[in-house]
């Protein structure tokens, strides 16, 4: 027989931020101790609310399946005397599996050969199973932080007033901390706070609603973006909702209930972004625009309880958020007192990291790297390159980003547009310091490429310059994202630009500082970074061994990289590449640990080897160009011509052979294919997990 299983868990207002990787791994953790115990079950929902995190699961199996266990006892040679008459041990084993001693089988070990009892071990009812499993499934659910209260030993975000715990309707009884579950649930906090008996989660789900509260995370964040929508739209304006924004009050209200108010137009002299960051980060109010996307002296607030008296509630609301804007004014005021480029010599009282110095120290670095970068790529805007790197940290020591310190940049930018800075520098300043997160957008200017890649890569050669590396799971520096960032700036501008080269002057400029070999700093720097390169290529479909492939066989140019990569993806989809790889691996395996010399034609006396000789000079006059052009795809095209000649040669002649000279010239001449080949990829590596 088959039921449902619904578990509530109640508690205090949980932080919104915790809610949906909660929920996703309580369904993880339900699902795979289930599995671990042989019950089955169907479907795994969840739903949450600020107050209660709610899994449900349809056909949940009521008995464990059973299975069959294997008990190994002693040896065959102790269980058994000569006459293959049971010993002692062996009727001593049997009895204590319960099984007779006739039962017993033979079996085969590492440690030879023992006796066996076989027997059926039924299935327990799977209420007493989820008795035993859903407290430590409660203490497993992770938060970024947990607390305890009162003397108990259990942790979770928040304190745990009531649990609910049903299977097809029966409580299954268990304890975490101080509360029994039992099968009694909580209205609404303010709205209907008595608690009432649960059955299903279909009456369940009514008898919550009834009360004030929507379960489910997808329908309240729907009715809360109709509210907003309709309000502004009343007004023929529009919601202006900042990333995650709506996320963040879907879990900040069991139902949602929106009203409309203003503040004083004379707020508007802020810059929008100051506007609705006041407005999110303090109050999580929804600013509105007009249809020309200019910002109104209007917000949209979602309370958590209904709105009995609308004027009282929207005064409150804007008695609130005039305070906060009045703070952000203030702030705004006193720092368009002085231009944002003479906040830069403060910068030297702004401690980057202990062991890299000042802010001050770091711009200094970084615009160093940056016009070395910008003479490469984009001479022509070196003076903005410059500029825009100077300022970009100034806005540190601005009472807004002390105050908003998610507006790094942006305010920065605003600031040096009012101070008459051109409009790619002023972009600039901003749009160093995209991405921010994966999926975020480019830099849309080479300005601010350029000055975020310097910025970029003087943090990580810093950090590893001074020992402060990335482990397996800890990355506080965010290197692995700053190296991403490059890899993926570098690929959208498609010019070349030698990373080994940038590196060494990034780790040069760290002289005083550094605490790590210089050479071995920039190869593991190197190293890190391609890595990256693997891992962003592969998450995006590309074959594990074709990057591999490319990146071992040289990396220093991204671009170049990535041209080299699609050229081997779109080539391992011919007929004959495996046949062609694998007359490459031959080549690179009979070359290890040797020592060829040049080869020398005059050498040369077999037909096979003559003729690989030859077809090798042909191939390699033709490919050279090619390679050096970038043409990858039709250079691999060439390359494959070699395959005959290869294969004749190993089929025909004995490179190996005794005479060294000989030895040797063979050995020389399966050099110079191999050099060949390495231009664009090691093909040691196609087919292999790398």
């Amino acid at each position: 027989m088959k039921g449902e299983f619904l578990l509530e868990i109640g508690a205090e207002e949980i932080p919104a931020g915790f809610m949906l990787p909660a929920l996703e791994k309580l369904a993880e953790l339900f699902s795979k101790r289930l599995e671990e115990s042989r019950i089955g079950f169907g479907q795994v929902s969840t739903y949450g609310t600020p107050r209660r995190l709610i899994l449900s699961a349809k056909d949940v199996d009521f008995v464990q399946a059973s299975r069959e266990i294997e008990k190994t006892g002693p040896p065959r040679s102790a269980a058994y005397d000569k006459n293959g008459n049971p010993t002692k041990a062996a009727i001593g084993f049997a009895l204590s599996q319960g099984v007779d001693v006739s039962d017993l089988v033979i079996v085969g070990t590492p440690r030879g050969e023992q006796v066996a009892a076989r027997k059926v071990e039924e299935g327990r009812r799977t209420a007493e199973v989820l008795s035993e499993i859903l407290p430590s499934i409660m203490e497993r659910v992770p938060f970024p932080k947990t607390m305890r209260w009162m003397d108990l030993d259990v942790r979770f975000a928040r304190p745990v007033h009531w649990i609910v715990a049903l299977l097809n309707g029966e409580v299954i009884p268990f304890t975490f901390g101080n509360v029994r579950s039992g099968n009694l649930s909580r209205g609404h906090r303010f709205v209907c706070p008595d608690s009432f008996a649960v059955s299903c989660l279909k009456d369940f789900c009514s008898a919550l609603e009834a009360q004030g509260v929507i379960i489910d995370p997808e329908s309240r964040r729907a009715k809360i973006e109709e509210q907003v929508t309709a309000l502004a739209a009343n007004d023929g304006l529009e919601v202006s909702a900042p990333e995650g924004l709506l996320d963040e009050v879907n879990f900040l209200v069991e139902s949602p209930y929106s009203l409309m108010g203003e503040f004083h137009a004379d707020f508007l002299e802020l810059p929008a972004s100051i506007l609705i960051t006041c407005m999110k980060k303090h109050q999580r109010y929804f600013a509105v625009q007009d249809k020309a996307g200019r910002i109104r002296n209007r917000f949209i607030a979602v309370n958590n309880t209904p709105v009995r008296n609308l004027r009282d509630s929207v005064k409150g609301h804007q008695r609130v958020l005039r305070a906060r804007l009045e703070d952000a004014r203030f702030y705004y005021r006193e720092d368009r007192k002085v231009p944002l480029m003479s906040r830069l010599e403060a910068l030297k009282g702004v401690v980057f990291h202990s062991r890299l110095g000042t802010s001050y120290e770091k711009v200094q670095r970084f615009t160093g790297l940056a016009k070395d970068i910008a003479r490469l790529l984009c001479p022509d805007k070196l003076k903005a390159v410059e500029r825009a790197a100077l300022l970009s940290k100034c806005d540190l020591e601005t009472g807004i980003v002390y105050e908003f310190p998610e507006l790094q940049g942006i305010i920065g930018s605003h600031y040096a547009q009012m101070d008459g800075e051109s409009e790619e520098v002023s972009t600039a300043v901003m749009e160093h310091y995209l991405p921010t997160h994966a999926g975020d957008r480019l830099p849309s200017g080479i300005v601010g490429a350029v000055v975020s890649i310097a910025d970029r890569i003087d943090t990580i050669a810093g950090c590893f310059s001074v020992d402060l590396v990335p482990s397996g799971t800890a990355d506080p520096y965010a290197l692995r994202r700053h190296a991403l960032a490059v890899i993926q700036i570098l690929i959208r501008l498609d010019r070349p630009l030698h990373l080994r080269e940038l590196v060494n002057k990034a780790i040069d400029l760290l002289e005083e500082r550094r605490t790590q070999d210089k050479d071995q700093t920039a190869l593991d720097v190197m190293d890190f970074i391609r890595t990256r390169f693997v891992n962003f290529h592969t998450s995006r479909g590309y074959s594990l061994d074709v990057v591999e492939a490319a990146a071992r066989a040289r990396f220093d140019d991204v671009v170049d990289a990535r041209k080299r990569v699609d050229a081997l993806q779109q080539w391992k989809r011919r007929e004959d590449f495996d046949a062609i790889t694998i007359g490459f691996k031959r080549v690179v395996n009979i070359l290890k640990n040797t020592s060829p010399s040049a080869v020398n034609p005059d050498l040369l006396t077999e037909i096979a080897e003559k003729n690989l000789f030859k077809a090798f000079r042909d191939v390699e006059g033709r490919v050279g160009p090619l390679i050096e052009q970038g043409d990858y795809a039709n250079a691999l095209e060439i390359l494959a011509e070699l395959r005959p000649a290869i294969d004749k040669l190993f089929d025909e002649v004995m490179v190996m052979v005794e005479d060294e000279k000989t030895r040797n010239n063979r050995l020389g001449l399966l050099a110079g294919v191999a050099s060949l080949f390495q231009r664009i990829a090691d093909f040691s590596f196609i087919g292999s997990t790398a």
